[in-house]
């Protein structure tokens, strides 16, 4: 069972990607590293409820 899940910015705190993640096997919250179009550079991105 794999659950959608949207990524935030942890600069500007826009939301950017959707993504999905299996929670039976990682429980614990995504962070990884992407291009923000609002910032104009890689930054990491947290998984937001």
């Amino acid at each position: 069972m794999r659950d959608k899940i949207i990524l935030e910015c942890t600069g500007c705190k826009s939301r950017n990607y959707f993504t999905d993640k299996n929670r039976r096997l990682h429980p614990e919250r995504v962070e990884r590293k992407k291009f923000c179009p609002r910032c104009n550079k890689h930054l990491p991105h947290k998984e937001s409820k």
